[in-house]
């Protein structure tokens, strides 16, 4: 964590940019504001100002450390991966700031296409996030954790090189998707990204880890 100390450090302060922002724009905003979109990024859910502006960056930034914390204490941390740690550190300052901003741009009237980008941002941390998901050794805390992964490292391997392939194409399948949106498209996306390398995992344990037990 000490060669990252920096990179903490910042990655904190931009959480907590947009109270900055709201601060500025706290006259012109209304007192309640929307705080939660349904899928065609019509706002259907609304908390106070005060909420809005300052709890929702500190919510973000609480999870931030923990997420952080946790990973830097994994009893396997060295296994992490210095470039998913560094794409775990700027997560939720692109979170913060594009929510926030979504929240500021909504209650000031602008008429933004929110579902769009956010699926366009989702996609795109699909995509890297699929890229590294190979190079992720043993851990407790980023990848597939599940009892046959984190018993056998080949198992592990195996389940998180096909992992990768498939969220990267997941990944970009979704980036189109956001031009032609289907939401049934998107659900079934995530599904297959989260059942399938479950599924792949179970039965290389089925075909080779029972084996290596006997």
């Amino acid at each position: 964590m000490e060669k990252h100390r920096k990179t903490f450090i910042l990655t904190c302060i931009l959480i907590l940019l947009p109270i900055l922002a709201g601060i500025l724009l706290w006259d012109r905003l209304p007192d309640s504001m929307p705080t939660h979109f349904d899928s065609d990024g019509t706002p259907n859910g609304w908390s106070s100002k005060p909420f809005a502006v300052l709890g929702l960056p500190l919510f973000i930034l609480s999870a931030h450390v923990i997420c952080i914390a946790f990973t830097s204490h994994d009893p396997k941390y060295q296994n992490t991966g210095q470039k998913i740690f560094k794409i775990i550190l700027w997560i939720c300052p692109v979170v913060s700031i594009l929510c926030c901003a979504t929240i500021y741009a909504s209650a000031l009237g602008y008429d933004l296409d929110i579902s769009r980008y956010m699926m366009i941002i989702l996609s795109l941390m699909f995509i890297i996030l699929g890229n590294y998901m190979p190079k992720c050794r043993q851990n407790y805390t980023i990848g597939i954790k599940l009892p046959w992964t984190l018993n056998d490292e080949e198992n592990w391997n195996h389940t998180h090189r096909m992992a990768g392939y498939l969220w990267v194409i997941c990944g970009i399948l979704m980036l189109i998707n956001a031009f032609v949106y289907m939401e049934w498209l998107m659900v079934a996306l995530f599904l297959i990204m989260i059942l399938v390398p479950v599924l792949y995992s179970f039965i290389y344990y089925l075909k080779n880890g029972q084996r290596k037990e006997v």
